[in-house]
């Protein structure tokens, strides 16, 4: 079963429509998510809206498609700034330190690396020479604090908010900067502060503003029109739309698909830091199996909220707990943790049909689990009648195949760690005990290679198969 263009439909914010994900490039996916400004931990919420495009990815792939995709790291910005200067540390020690620990945390999730990871401050001269096009075509306009984009130049800005000019003029915070021609505009440079990092530019020394960074980046790795820009629900405005106000400004064609998933909330409200109900995703996964928060995840729609408390992660774990029974009881081998072709893999044509259904419709992951679970039981009852083992086996590998589509690896308990395993990993723990991140995810590396799935419990090197 091999991808066309057009089969996966998703909603596009744009247009407030489930539609067709056209492709520029057949048999290719263009895919940009915005990154982490790298100045705390991750908490929860992050770990929620990269596990969803962690799953269209890895969708994308199962269905034969070869999949771009990237996503930038923040490295400077007022929170890192402010974090260095509190600590009395620079703001590339900052930003090393937690870029380090997005991805640790991304590694414990099995969320499959960027196949590039732009910085921000590799990509400056890039933001200069827009920010040169746009003042000169009077998009832009420069003032004693810096430069804004002029969004009364952008005729349909707000259409990510789906929200209309006067609307978001009306909902805007009062503005008290005197120079600024109305509340909407934003910073594309920020004028050089003493004391603050700074590059040189036509129009004065300075650092870009954040809304900046993305539009070159994207463009500049994944070229005009590429197919799909993703996020979560809080970036679409201002960020997302600020993105694409840019590009259109300069005249550029910007992404084709917009798709955002949904809140993490907590006793109804939503996640964050702000709300003073954070909760860092480095602690939650110390605390629980990683498998079960992306299990939780994905039990509900992408776009809807998803309630993450002790309580549904223990429900998650518990439902995890039934899939690793069904391969231990028909000793499966794991599966993963890297994409499945599943063109390659041998499954039961009824239950792919109704996976792929589910998933091509909007991402319908929670029904792609529910026909997942009837499986589980017809295969457990196969088994329990002792003369059909060969049938409920070959429903279990299905199932173990299907789930490792979406990045879960069912656990056996079958393969021993050898020794060259077991000295990998100690070293791999006195690397990490010197700071040597290097070295250390060279070595998870090297162990991935060898077959085996790498957790970090309770700061030692924890490996299965």
């Amino acid at each position: 079963m091999v991808y066309r263009s057009g089969m996966l439909r998703l909603h596009d914010t744009m247009t407030n429509t489930v539609r067709p994900l056209a492709l520029r490039d057949e048999g290719k996916v263009s895919m940009y998510a915005c990154g982490p400004t790298v100045y705390d931990l991750p908490h929860i919420g992050h770990g929620r809206y990269v596990l969803v495009w962690d799953v269209v990815r890895r969708f994308l792939i199962s269905q034969g498609l070869a999949v771009t995709f990237v996503s930038n790291i923040t490295d400077i910005d007022d929170h890192i700034i402010e974090r260095a200067a509190e600590h009395g540390r620079t703001e590339q020690d900052v930003a090393q330190e937690f870029e380090h620990a997005w991805f640790s945390a991304m590694d414990l999730l099995s969320v499959l690396r960027p196949d590039a990871v732009p910085h921000a401050t590799a990509f400056i001269p890039g933001m200069v020479a827009l920010l040169e096009r746009l003042l000169a075509s009077g998009v832009a306009y420069q003032t004693s604090d810096g430069v804004y984009l002029d969004t009364s130049k952008i005729a349909d800005y707000g259409v990510l908010a789906g929200q209309p000019l006067d609307q978001l003029r009306a909902g805007a915070r009062i503005e008290t900067h005197p120079e600024k021609r109305s509340p909407l505009d934003f910073a594309l440079w920020k004028a050089a502060k003493a004391g603050e990092p700074s590059w040189d530019a036509p129009f004065g020394a300075g650092r870009p503003g954040w809304h900046t960074e993305c539009v070159v980046m994207s463009l500049d790795l994944l070229g005009e029109g590429f197919d799909l820009h993703v996020g979560g629900q809080d970036l679409k405005f201002p960020h997302h739309e600020n993105e694409r106000a840019q590009a259109v400004g300069d005249g550029r064609v910007f992404a084709t698909h917009w798709a955002h998933s949904g809140w993490v909330v907590v006793d109804g409200e939503k996640m964050s830091k702000s709300l003073k109900n954070f909760t860092s995703l480095t602690d939650l996964l110390a605390r629980c199996d990683a498998r079960a928060y992306r299990l939780l995840c994905l039990q509900s729609h992408y776009r809807a909220p998803v309630e993450v408390t002790p309580e549904t992660i223990a429900q998650a774990e518990a439902a995890l707990q039934r899939l690793d029974n069904l391969a231990r009881r028909f000793r499966l081998a794991p599966i993963g943790p890297q994409p499945v072709v599943l063109s390659d893999a041998e499954v039961d044509p009824e239950l792919l049909q109704t996976f792929v259904e589910a998933m091509e419709n909007d991402l319908d992951t929670p029904r792609a689990f529910a026909n997942l679970a009837l499986a589980v039981s017809a295969a457990n009852a196969s088994a329990d009648a002792g003369d059909e083992e060969a049938a409920g086996r070959g429903l279990a590998q299905s199932v173990a195949v299907l789930l490792a589509a979406l990045g879960i690896t069912l656990r056996s308990g079958l393969g021993e760690v050898d020794a060259t395993a077991q000295d990998l990993a100690r070293s791999r723990d006195e690397a990490r005990a010197r700071k040597d991140w290097a070295t250390a995810d060279r070595m998870r590396a090297e162990l991935e290679a060898l077959g085996y799935t790498v957790e970090d419990r309770n700061g030692e090197t924890s490996l299965s198969r």
